[in-house]
């Protein structure tokens, strides 16, 4: 069978979509046209007088088949809000003069994402840099006189000389390129030689110098660093920053560190940690006597658990580390000092929940602050604390909390027009006992219009990873109110591995991928079947992506009779197979303890593949050709087996997608089908169709 959605009619039923939500329309269930259709907050940034927030604003752009960033403005109340820049190309990483009047931010209007400048008042528009490569990421120094920036450059060669070699390489009748060291390709590209440099300049112009040198490492490091990685130093003379120089164990190595590096570039970057795990976010308190960072302690272990770790800062550098948060069982996102150094504000995953939390610097206690949602990107507004806020029922809006309140002021409602023209179901959570009688939390979100009296299908979501969580945050791939409009009740549970629980829970799963969480979601299942009588138990549907989509795999041949269908997005097969398949290698031989070939039965013990003699349950898989972390050659293979078993099957192929679907008409094919697929099998009208 070949399936396909026709692009220009998802075009206009999106344009028609628009157009009556914004002329009165009656509210209607939910969709992905309403997903799609909400405006993404972020990169808030305070002005200097903390009187503004400039912040990036994303929209869908179906015409471009995808998302436009501008910048807007909104003064620290709440008033006068907007738009700073007005351009069909991408503004983003705004970033505040210091005298407040203007924002520098990085732009795609020219043939290569460069440095521009807005001022404030009149909205004149300057271009800052015209180097012949993309800028990565925008900073500028406490004094305001130097920025620093990231472009990629072959590591013993300047932005002229990696210009010209690009150049020659196109001109190249020859298209090979050879590798004496892994990593060849990372998440969604075959890497070329060249690395993610951190280079300065003067605000008022100059040439960039390159303050990492020859140095054979990524800053902002990949595939999901960031300008967070970067701080300058108090005296505005050198940088610190995080990079993983670990020649060729880079596959293999979690050993992330921190570097300093002068200005000036007359001296090498220097390590200034020593921890064999990962170091990363420093950040200066106020008065420059303090270096913080996040660290976490076990070494090739990407979800262990970040630390905050404190340095004394003086003329020859840091000091002795102290491990600020040892005590406390949760990984913060994020350090925002206080302006009088007292107190560190940071953001965790909780109980389902991303919670904003203050560290005392002294004693290292910890308080809850707020909790209702998922905290976003936190910073400090004068004596403030500005962040973003989601969840189940709304996208990300700026919100401040005063010291001593504890609900916080909403500053933004962009989205609120888009949220009084749907209806999305109401969410709850719920804990039960699952492996070993021990607690596990899990939402439930009812369908639309809902009604006691009804029967209905269920959409039983697994997360990925398998160290994350499907909390209380509005998503864009997996939004349960995408299902809840199509008439379905969604369970989601946070089985054991799942963050957000103390790491002990989270480590719970190394080498037990199809152990504990099974009896987790089968326990699961079952107590939510019991305690809600209006959810029609003969009529469940499992999907997951990723981790989540081993986990469909694994169901298929050790789960067999319980669910209708199942939905495999991006999932293993072959979890021995995948080793080799992969690029971060320190992933798989965490999980599973080793190698394959020094331990073949920790990756054969609860390897789907072994158990595909069972399978029998209807499946769609679906899978992105540029997704190397789990490459489509296994989502091919499941539905090789499917195919050759007679089993009811679909397989939807994305040639232009990595691990995730990006690209708006892609997600709206996507949802389309998973929908139809799950209606195909569990709709009472629709079964057997």
């Amino acid at each position: 069978m070949y399936y396909k959605v026709k692009g220009p009619w998802i075009f206009m039923g999106m344009v028609l979509f628009i157009m009556n939500a914004l002329h009165g329309e009656e509210p209607h269930a939910f969709s992905v046209h309403d997903m799609l259709a909400m405006d993404r907050i972020s990169e808030p940034q305070i002005s200097p007088d903390g009187k503004q927030i400039v912040f990036t604003l994303r929209r869908t752009d179906l015409k471009a088949n995808r998302g436009r960033k501008d910048i807007w403005l909104i003064n620290q109340n709440g008033s006068d809000l907007r738009q700073l820049t007005q351009h069909e190309a991408d503004d983003y990483n705004p970033v505040w003069s210091r005298d407040g009047k203007a924002v520098y931010f990085l732009s795609s209007r020219s043939e290569y994402v460069q440095v521009w400048r807005i001022d404030i008042q009149d909205a004149k528009v300057t271009q800052i840099t015209d180097f012949r490569l993309d800028i990565g990421i925008l900073k500028l120094s406490p004094d305001g006189r130097t920025f620093c920036l990231s472009l990629e450059v072959f590591p013993d060669m300047s932005v002229e000389e990696t210009v010209r070699t690009l150049n020659e390489r196109k001109e190249s009748q020859s298209s090979g390129i050879l590798y004496d060291r892994l990593l060849i390709r990372h998440w969604d590209t075959w890497k070329d030689g060249r690395r993610s440099h951190l280079f300065v300049l003067p605000a008022e112009g100059g040439d960039p110098v390159d303050v990492m040198n020859a140095m054979d490492a990524d800053c902002p490091t990949k595939p999901w660093g960031g300008s967070e990685e970067v701080a300058f130093t108090p005296d505005c003379r050198g940088l610190i920053f995080t990079a993983k120089d670990m020649g060729r164990q880079e596959a293999w190595s979690t050993d992330f560190d921190l570097f300093y590096a002068p200005l000036d570039a007359t001296r090498p970057p220097r390590k200034i940690t020593e921890n064999p795990a990962w170091d990363t976010q420093p950040a200066f308190s106020h008065d420059g006597n303090t270096l913080a960072c996040l660290s976490m302690k076990v070494p090739g272990y990407e979800s262990d658990r970040y630390r905050i770790v404190l340095r004394p800062w003086g003329k020859n550098g840091p000091g002795k580390a102290r491990w600020l948060t040892e005590s406390w069982d949760r990984s913060p996102r994020s350090i925002v000092w206080s302006g009088d150094g007292k107190t560190i504000y940071a953001h965790a995953d909780d109980l389902g929940q991303r919670s904003l939390f203050a560290v005392n610097v002294k004693s290292g206690t910890v308080k809850k602050m707020f909790s209702s949602g998922t905290v976003r990107f936190p910073q400090m507004a004068e004596k403030s604390i500005l962040f973003g806020l989601d969840h189940l029922r709304s996208p990300v809006e700026l919100y401040i909390l005063d010291p001593g309140e504890r609900k916080p002021k909403q500053i933004t409602e962009i989205n609120q027009r888009h949220l009084n023209v749907v209806k999305m179901g109401e969410p709850e959570q719920f804990i039960f006992s699952g492996w070993n009688g021990e607690t596990v939390y899990a939402y439930i979100v009812k369908p639309v219009d809902f009604d006691y009296e009804k029967k209905y299908p269920v959409a039983f979501l697994i997360h990925g990873g398998p160290h994350g969580s499907f909390g209380n945050d509005f998503h864009y791939r997996w939004n349960p109110q995408v299902y809840a409009g199509a008439g379905y009740a969604v369970i989601m549970i946070d089985f054991h591995g799942s963050e957000g629980y103390g790491q002990k829970f989270q480590d719970a799963n190394r080498n037990d991928w199809g152990g504990k969480p099974l009896i987790d979601l089968q326990k699961g299942l079952e107590a939510v079947l019991k305690k809600y009588s209006w959810l029609d138990g003969d009529r469940v549907a499992a999907l997951g992506a990723s981790y989540g989509g081993y986990m469909i795999n694994w169901i298929a041949g050790n789960w067999p009779e319980r669910f209708r269908c199942l939905v495999n997005h991006d999932g293993n097969l072959d979890e021995r197979m995948a080793y080799f398949d992969t690029e971060e290698l320190w992933f798989p031989e965490w999980e599973h303890i080793g190698t394959p070939w020094e331990k073949p039965d920790h990756f054969e013990r609860q390897n789907p593949v072994n158990y595909v003699k069972n399978w029998k349950t209807p499946m769609l898989v679906i899978h992105g050709q540029k997704d190397y972390r789990l490459p489509v050659s296994q989502g091919i293979a499941a539905f090789n087996v499917l195919q050759r078993k007679g089993i009811p099957s679909w397989f939807l192929y994305f040639p232009d997608e990595n691990h995730w679907v990006l690209k708006p008409h892609n997600s709206i094919q996507w949802h389309e089908t998973v929908l139809e697929w799950l209606d195909r099998w569990c709709r009472q009208d629709r079964i057997g169709k």
